[in-house]
C-alpha cells in the first residue's frame, strides 16, 4: 500500500513545517503533497519555501502564493493589503516569485480505484470559499471540473486547503477532505462558553491518505488519518523579529482565531448561515 502525506497552508511558520516533516519521516512516508499557501504571515517564508521544494513531489499553488508573488497593483488594494504585499516581498527572492508564479493550479491521481483532485481551495477559484460547514450546493461544486482542472470528470474525492480547519464530509458516494494547516490553524466556530481545550485547535495540521497508488481497482482499500502535532509556539513567535501585525501572528498561533474574522463572517451572512448561534 502507498501512503502520501498531505499538507497545507504551512504560511511561513518554520517550526510548525520542521515538526510535520519530523513526523511524517518518522512514518517512513516518502510521498509529500503541498496544497499551497507555503509563504504569507509568518517571517520565516524563505526558509519554509526552500523545505518544500527540498521535500514534496507535489505542490500547488495557493492564494498568498500567487498574490505575493505577482505584480500588484497597489494602488487598488487596501492600505493593509498594501502593507502585507511589501512586507512579503522582502521575504522571498526573484527566483522564489518565479517558481511560485509557475506552481499548478490542480493536480489528479487515481488511488484504489477512486479519481482524487488536489486544489487550494475551490476548481473555480485559487481565492474562493467553502467552509466546513456549508450548503451542499456549495459543496457539491467542489467535486467539478472546471477551466482549471486537468481532467473534465467529476471527481470522486477532492482534497483541498485554504480554510485552515482539518474536515470530512460525505455526499453522492463522494468524499471532501482538508488536511487543515501545518502553520495556522484556525477555529472559525467559537463560544466563550463552550469551548474546550485550546490544543485541539492550535497544533499542526496535516493528514495521511493510503491505498494503491495509479490503481482503478475499486476493490482496493483506502483509508484517511487526520495528524495534529504540537510544536514550539513560542520558539517560532520568538523568531519572528520583524513580522507585520505581530500581535495578530500570535493571536492565530496561540488562540486559533483568524485575524480577517470579518471575512469569513460576510462569507456566513451571503450563505445565510446562523454563524452567531453556533
Amino acid at each position: 500500500m502507498d501512503k502520501i502525506a498531505i499538507i497545507s497552508d504551512i504560511h511561513g511558520n518554520l517550526e510548525a513545517l520542521k515538526s510535520v516533516l519530523d513526523d511524517i519521516k518518522k512514518r517512513n512516508i516518502t510521498k509529500i503533497y503541498c496544497l499551497g499557501d507555503i509563504i504569507a504571515k509568518g517571517a520565516n517564508q524563505k526558509e519554509c519555501l526552500d523545505l518544500i521544494r527540498e521535500n514534496c513531489e507535489v505542490i500547488i499553488q495557493g492564494n498568498c502564493d500567487l498574490f505575493f508573488s505577482s505584480d500588484v497593483d497597489l494602488e487598488k488594494e487596501t492600505d493593509i493589503n498594501k502593507e502585507r504585499f511589501l512586507w512579503n516581498k522582502t521575504k522571498i527572492t526573484d527566483e522564489d516569485r518565479d517558481f511560485l508564479r509557475s506552481l499548478p493550479y490542480c493536480h489528479e491521481f487515481y488511488m484504489s480505484g477512486s479519481l482524487i483532485r488536489l486544489f487550494h481551495a475551490t476548481p473555480e477559484s485559487i481565492c474562493g470559499f467553502v467552509g466546513d460547514i456549508d450548503f451542499v450546493e456549495n459543496k457539491k461544486k467542489l467535486f467539478m471540473p472546471s477551466k482549471n482542472t486537468i481532467s473534465n470528470e467529476i471527481a470522486d474525492i477532492v482534497i483541498c486547503g485554504h480554510i485552515h480547519v482539518q474536515s470530512l464530509s460525505r455526499m453522492y458516494n463522494r468524499t471532501i477532505l482538508n488536511p487543515g494547516s501545518v502553520g495556522n490553524p484556525i477555529d472559525v466556530i467559537r463560544n466563550d462558553e463552550f469551548d474546550g481545550n485550546i490544543l485541539q485547535t492550535t497544533r499542526a495540521n496535516y493528514m495521511i491518505i493510503k491505498g494503491n497508488l495509479n490503481s482503478k481497482n475499486y476493490d482496493d482499500s483506502l483509508s484517511y488519518e487526520f495528524v495534529n502535532l504540537s510544536y514550539d509556539i513560542d520558539k517560532e513567535i520568538e523568531s519572528n523579529v520583524d513580522t507585520l501585525e505581530k500581535e495578530a501572528y500570535i493571536t492565530e498561533l496561540k488562540y486559533g482565531r483568524y485575524r480577517d474574522m470579518e471575512k469569513i463572517n460576510k462569507s456566513f451572512i451571503e450563505r445565510n448561515i446562523d454563524y452567531k448561534n453556533f
